[in-house]
């Protein structure tokens, strides 16, 4: 599921949250089941951020001459889009995108149920896409 590296940091992870919540195992006298679940919990969320790390290099890479004036031209007008935008659209969606952030820790950063923001996140998108639309 993960290189050995990753695997070996998901077990050790593992082990914390587990030693640290040790209280919430409903049989500990057979606590393996438990462990093992919070074992593929960390590596899922590792190779989570494994794969949002790729992604953020594959956008790091040097573009193509031809590509390198359309990816520009693209980038300033989705900048300047982003700017016509209320202050609570922009804050959510640069800590979303700009700051690669899932639903879940942005809805922590801003002390916001989840649910509000995807609310937020979904409208601020169709916001955007309507200023990009004219």
């Amino acid at each position: 599921m993960l290189p050995r590296v990753d695997a070996e940091e998901a077990a050790q992870e593992a082990l914390v949250r587990a030693w640290l919540r040790r209280d919430a195992c409903r049989h500990p006298d057979a606590p393996l089941p438990w462990l093992l679940e919070i074992t593929r919990n960390e590596a899922r969320r590792l190779r989570g951020s494994a794969a949002r790390r790729e992604r953020l290099e594959l956008l790091e890479a040097p573009p193509l001459e031809d590509d390198e004036l359309a990816g520009t031209v693209a980038r300033l007008t989705v900048e300047q889009a982003v700017r016509t935008l209320a202050d609570g659209d922009r804050r959510v969606l640069h800590l979303r995108y700009a700051e690669d952030l899932t639903q879940v820790e942005v809805a922590r950063r801003l002390g916001l149920p989840e649910g509000t923001v995807k609310v937020r996140l979904h409208r601020a998108r169709a916001r955007l896409r309507r200023v990009l639309e004219t």
